[in-house]
Order: structure tokens, then sequence, then C-alpha cells
């Protein structure tokens, strides 16, 4: 598939200059500092060197006191509190953190995860029903919750309260709950908007052992399952979520949790993680109990203190991992001959595809696949409960949930972002679905956001690579959103010994340039480009710097994401 390489637009180079020099560093790290929106000394002080005491005061959260001053009150008449979330990794781990946080404060408390197939997205009828039968009369939401006005009502008929900690973005009503958490609040003034669902819960912990007098360590023993959502739910890694991150990854890769660590064992890798480790490593398999099982399962791993138990459902969950494995790969096959298959879906500016018989749990797997593979805004529909329920996927800059806005009277719900939505259809409308949004689709999308892009940082030359420099990059970590590894254009560089295909698709390589050493390159699903490189030709490559550990051995390696011979 074609891609353009962008280069973005630069700092003033006196800028460069002057920050290059306060700093003592290269200028090509000065300038991915600025593009970073770090000026100042203090500035790439706080980026360098984050600091715990840096976060803000939980309190500052528009709901915070009387949140915690209604946990203090159950606590103290003795009432029983459950603590409900989403089932995919950010629920679960917000769940985990803050189930363990208080259960070791208090013995009448438990928690709930909604079953995906029968009673879905956010917070149920049943969970509340459930609440009201055991005898629970507050409900701590986690990772959902922020349109639910209906479903507080009812819980409000039955005398159960509701607090609520979400991160998605308000309707124009909020649910009428004893406190509502939720940085994207339009009144909440919280400095940082970009926690994840688990970072609500991290804060609301944070506030209660700030007000009772707890030591900070009982709270940041808990940064594993933070740094877990944070790389898995694909917020935004700056400000506070970076310090969340980066102490989280420490605490990750020095002291799990042995729910933790046992699921990284399982996964084959134990140490040196990064946010890319997490998502690729833990964050499917901790996703794979509720797509295909009973999330119920991950959080029992993940509040595991008993190694036996930790096992027992860290195999369990790895298993389900394959299986959802073997549905996403059978059906990305089935839905990729589908759309080959259809004489006119080659033109189409989006794809829609449905089967009746494909399974619920992996079509937002399915849809990110398919929009990989054919560069457009993607929905994927399968038969769930009487209904057709949908995933969609995006394409960078455009925006999908005010495409399915402009879809709103074929469906019977939706809910999502930019990037990624749910929707649930009736059955009979799934054609007139599929045109509109293609009209919609076709109407606004542009030409530019049809051609896959990859941002580029800098031009680098290959001898600039210095020891020195890749210790300063690396401090740039953790990378992921709005904080991505930088992209380096290097020109005219040449094979250095042999140019090999491994795996499916790989090219494994050495290049170098006339005036500098040679590096390890890896090159994933690049493999058209072999006979072009073997002719020996200077070809150019944009990349990331990587550190390569191979049997304790450290080197440096370039992950080329282009080649252009």
């Amino acid at each position: 598939m074609q891609k353009r390489w962008t280069l973005q637009p630069g700092p003033d180079q006196a800028a460069i200059q002057a920050l290059a020099a306060e700093l003592h560093i290269d200028e090509i790290l000065s300038r991915l500092l600025l593009l970073r929106g770090v000026h100042t000394f203090q500035e790439a002080k706080d980026f360098f060197r984050s600091d715990l005491r840096h976060l803000p005061d939980p309190f500052l959260m528009q709901g915070m006191e009387e949140a915690v001053l209604r946990i203090e009150q159950a606590i103290a008449t003795q009432e029983r509190i459950l603590i409900y979330g989403d089932y995919d990794v950010d629920g679960t781990t917000a769940v985990a953190l803050v189930y363990s946080f208080f259960k070791k404060l208090y013995p009448h408390i438990a928690y709930y995860i909604p079953d995906r197939y029968r009673e879905g997205y956010g917070i149920s009828t049943q969970g509340i029903d459930y609440a009201a039968d055991n005898g629970y009369s507050l409900i701590i939401a986690l990772d959902c919750g922020i349109k639910a006005t209906d479903k507080i009502e009812y819980a409000n008929s039955l005398n159960i309260d509701f607090i609520i900690g979400d991160h998605h973005m308000p309707g124009r009503e909020l649910p009428a709950a004893v406190a509502v958490l939720d940085p994207k609040r339009l009144d909440c003034t919280y400095p940082y908007k970009e926690l994840s669902g688990c970072g609500i819960g991290f804060k609301l912990i944070q506030a209660y052992a700030q007000k009772n007098d707890l030591l900070f360590e009982e709270v940041t023993q808990y940064l594993d399952l933070a740094a877990i959502s944070i790389a898995c739910d694909i917020v935004h890694i700056t400000g506070e979520n970076r310090i969340l991150a980066a102490y989280g990854l420490q605490k990750l890769n020095t002291d799990p949790g042995t729910g933790i660590k046992t699921l990284m064992e399982i996964a084959g890798k134990t140490a040196n993680y990064t946010i890319a480790d997490i998502v690729f490593l833990l964050g499917p398999r901790i996703n794979a109990a509720g797509r295909i099982d009973d999330a119920k399962h991950s959080v029992q791993l993940l509040i595991a203190e008993d190694i036996d138990m930790a096992r027992e459902k860290g195999l369990l969950i790895s298993q389900k991992n394959t299986e959802r494995k073997e549905h996403d790969l059978a059906i990305t096959d089935e839905a990729l001959s589908m759309i080959a298959n259809d004489v006119r879906g080659l033109d189409r500016k989006s794809t829609v595809v449905f089967s009746e018989r494909w399974h619920k749990g992996v079509i937002g797997i399915v849809a990110s696949r398919l929009t990989e593979k054919y560069y457009r805004p993607t929905v994927v529909l399968t038969r769930s409960n009487g209904h057709v329920a949908g995933s969609a996927r995006s394409v960078v800059g455009f925006d999908l949930y005010e495409a399915l806005c402009e879809c709103s009277d074929l469906l019977i719900q939706f809910g999502g972002h930019k990037y990624a939505a749910g929707l649930t259809l009736q059955p009979e409308q799934v054609e007139a679905f599929t045109h509109r949004f293609e009209e919609v689709v076709s109407a606004s999308i542009t030409e530019q956001q049809q051609i896959q892009e990859i941002p580029i940082d800098a031009l680098l030359d290959l001898k600039q690579i210095t020891p020195k420099f890749f210790r300063v990059l690396n401090q740039f970590a953790p990378f992921g959103p709005e904080n991505m590894a930088p992209v380096f254009i290097t020109k005219g560089v040449q094979a250095y010994g042999g140019v090999n295909l491994v795996g499916n698709n790989h090219i494994k390589m050495s290049v170098y340039q006339p005036d500098s050493t040679w590096f390890d390159c890896i090159a994933f699903n690049q493999g058209e480009c072999l006979d072009q490189i073997r002719q020996g030709k200077p070809f150019d490559i944009c990349y990331t710097i990587e550190e390569n550990i191979w049997r304790d051995k450290r080197s440096i390696q370039l992950n080329i994401k282009g080649i252009r011979c």
C-alpha cells in the first residue's frame, strides 16, 4: 500500500539552537523536544525526570469530594460496596485496582463485570438488579456510566447510590449519581483531561488515601495496573499519563503484582517491558476472557495474591486468547474474501461487511485489520441477541463518530470516539446503513485521509546515531499517542552483507552510509522491496531507533517503517 512520508513542520531554527545549547544536546534532539511542546530547561527537566510528586491534586476533579465522603459514609455504616467495570482491559484493570485497594481496608466489598453478550457495554439493568438482590447500596462504576442516565435513575429508585468514574465524553445530561468523576465534564477544571478509566480509579484511591492519611505507597503499589490500562486503551501518553505510565512500567519490570507477574511468565517475557510489549503481549490476553468467555476471569487474575490461583487463571485466559486468535483469523479471511469478490467494493471509500455467523467478541479486531489492509473507515457487523452489533474503526483525520451521527436514524444506539466506535441496529437496516455510511464517508473524506501517512520527525544521517544520542532518545519514552517514538528519514543507505526474508514477509538486513558504521534493521511486512534492495543501489528509509536485546546482548536496531528504492 502506498504511504506518504510527511516531514513534520519544524520549529524555528533559532529556537532549536537555543534549546540545544541550553541542554547541551544534539539539535535533532532539541527539535524533537520542541515538536513535543518542550521549550525551556524546566519543561525539559519535567519531561525527562517525571516525578509522582507532580501529579495533580485529585480533589481538583469535580465530584471527588462527594465521592470520597460517600465511600467514607459507606464504610462507617458497614454498607456493602460493589465495584463495577467494563469488560475490556481498561475496565478490568480499573476494577482490580480499586477493589484491591479498598479490600485491604474494608471487608464488605465485591466486584461486578457485565457479560459482553447478555448485558452489553456499560451499566446494565441486570447489574443493578444483582446489587439490589445482594444488598449492595453503593456502586462505584469505572470506565463506564457517563451516559447511563436511565440506569442511574433506576438504581436511585432502588435506593442504590452510584459513584461514576469515567473518561468518555459526557452527553448533554449528566447521570443523577452521588458523584460523577470525569475530567471531560464541561464544569470540571481538572488540569489533565486524558486519563484512562483505570486512571480515574487511581485518582479516586489517591484522594481517599490523602484524606485518610494513608501512605502514598498504599496507592502507588497498583501503578502496574494503571500502566497496562494506559497502554491498552490507547490514551495520550503525555502529562499525567506519562508519569503514571513511566512509574507503572518501572513497577511492572521490577515488582509486578502476583497476577501480572504470572501473566508475564505465560506470555514468555518477564522483563524489559515497554508500552508496545504491554499492548501486544498482555492486553490481548486480558481482553480475551471477556471476548470469548467471562471478563471476571481477568479480574480474578489481576487481583490474585495466591500463585496457584494466578497460574490457573493465567492459563485459562491464555487459552481463551488462543481461541480468540482462531476466530480472528478465520473471520478476517472471510471478510477479505467478501471484499475481494464485491465488484463495487474496491471503488468504495468505506468498508461495511456483515455475517450472522461471526463471533461478536472479535469483530473490533477484524475491523482494525481491514482498516489496516484497505485504509478506509470500516464497520464489521454480526448478529447478536436479535439485533445486529457492529464495531467500527477509522483512519487518521477522519471523524468516525461524526459519520455515525449522520446515520443515527438507522441505528438503535452507538457510542465511541473519533477513531473507534460500537453500534447496534435492526437486521433490516443493514443495507440502508451500508449505503448511507458510504455516502457520508464519500462526501467528507479527503484525498490525503485515504493515503496512510508516516509522520517524520527529522532527517538524520546514520553517523549521528551515537551512544549519547541514543541514551537521550531513550529518555523520551514511554512512547504512545501524542508522544510516539520519533521517526527519522535517512537518504542514500545501502545494504551491508546479506539481505534476508524472515518470518512472514519481513526483511532482515544491515544498512550503512559511506561515512557511517552499519546498523542492523528489521522491516516488517515489506518483503516486496527485497529484489530492489538486493540490486545494490542506494535507497531511502524511514525508521524508529530501538534497543534490540538478544540473549542479554544489547544493540541498536533500526525498525524500518518505509523503504523507497
